[in-house]
């Protein structure tokens, strides 16, 4: 059902706006919020440099475009209106003849509910099986509500509670002790300075007790800085993004007070094998024009079958119903068909005529199939022998896949 077209992850930095808030202690005294004018800056990539530009440079122009001739009532602080950021992720066509390429593959009610969510003062929460985009929907979404998707929490098992609060330069904490100068903010303390959208990566891979404390910014939408005596209201504007993986249940489950912060907005796998089809020649066309790799229409027949091969196995039957195949243990999403893909595009290249062919995408689609070397070996073998050596048509795919698997 709903996919994006793109998945990609941030990988370069932008500067932040110098911003300068007024707020209140909880004691009454008034204090300056975090200011990113001592904050250093690191230089981004050169223009068409970047391997994987953030969504607010990649679609820059789309974006110009949209704000240009975006007439609708627009929430405190955001570039575009509602409908115009749905637009943006939905695809489109403008009055002036400018096409929005779409990011997002699926119903525009589950992005017209996320987009709404935003404007109003409950968090999303994006959750999904792995590979359905969530990450690149709350990057896509940041970079059109606020035109910087580089707000960005990345949630481990090691991510410390100073990630999502504040730390301190021990420099300046040591020679000084705890003042403004000292204080480092984190993405979400800055997200509320500035009114902007923040976002948190796989927030059950966190820890639960550096989880819940959102829940003070979530439900008052301030952080107290008792060091300080002093805290950071959020100003309008401002929201936040998580996204967690529904595989992950019971590592580090949300709290219900948490939860009860979150309006969460399931992206299920693509519902048919065409729209999967589509979403990863798309996607694979965009990485291979970013990598210097060959695409073109010679591949789609390729793509075809690990779409099929990955859907089969995931589903536990075949295409046409009537056989029914084990699934493996990993999860074989769009994410990691768009990887073999590509990956047998980068053989096809430098090993082979530019031409991607079976013997390109068989490793890719063992390493994707076999993680568990003892029982996914015996099913990929059976699903090879019983579905793919009848099928017509795949008879060099079936020898590929037999001669890396040997």
């Amino acid at each position: 059902m709903t996919v994006s077209v793109d998945s990609t992850t941030a990988t370069t930095s932008s500067a932040s706006a110098t911003s300068t808030t007024s707020t209140t202690s909880p004691t009454g005294t008034t204090g300056t919020s975090a200011t990113t004018e001592n904050r250093p800056t690191l230089e981004s990539a050169p223009a068409g440099e970047a391997l994987r530009p953030h969504a607010e440079h990649a679609f820059a122009a789309e974006l110009a475009a949209l704000v240009a001739q975006d007439d609708r009532p627009r929430p405190a602080r955001w570039r575009l209106s509602p409908w115009a950021v749905a637009t943006y992720l939905l695809g489109g066509t403008l009055p002036d003849g400018t096409v929005i390429s779409p990011k997002y593959v699926g119903p525009r009610r589950i992005v017209e509910v996320a987009v709404t969510t935003l404007a109003t003062d409950r968090a999303l929460l994006l959750l999904g099986v792995p590979g359905t985009a969530k990450t690149w929907v709350s990057e896509h979404l940041a970079a059109a509500v606020s035109g910087d998707s580089t707000l960005l929490v990345q949630g481990t098992a090691g991510t410390p509670e100073e990630a999502i609060r504040y730390g301190w330069n021990y420099a300046q904490l040591l020679a000084h002790g705890p003042s403004r100068d000292a204080l480092v903010p984190s993405p979400v303390m800055r997200a509320m300075s500035d009114g902007m959208t923040a976002r948190v990566e796989e927030l059950t891979r966190i820890p639960a007790d550096v989880q819940d404390t959102l829940i003070t910014i979530l439900s008052e939408k301030t952080l107290p800085i008792p060091e300080l005596g002093q805290e950071v209201q959020a100003v309008r504007g401002f929201n936040l993004i998580a996204t967690a993986n529904n595989r992950d249940r019971g590592v580090n489950d949300l709290s219900s007070a948490l939860r009860r912060r979150f309006n969460t907005v399931v992206l299920p796998l693509p519902e048919s094998a065409d729209a999967e089809v589509d979403i990863v020649s798309r996607r694979v066309d965009q990485i291979g024009r970013s990598l210097d790799l060959p695409t073109g229409p010679e591949g789609i027949d390729e793509i075809r079958r690990v779409v099929t091969v990955f859907r089969e196995l995931r589903d536990g039957v075949t295409a046409d119903g009537r056989t029914k195949v084990k699934s493996p243990s990993g999860t074989l999403s769009t994410a990691e068909a768009i990887s073999v893909v590509t990956n047998g595009l980068a053989l096809a290249a430098h090993f082979g005529d530019g031409v991607l062919r079976p013997g390109d995408v068989a490793a890719g689609i063992l390493g994707a199939v076999v993680r568990d070397p003892a029982a996914d070996r015996v099913i990929w073998q059976e699903y090879l022998e019983a579905v793919v050596r009848e099928r017509d048509g795949w008879k060099d795919f079936y020898r590929a896949c037999r001669e890396v698997s040997a």
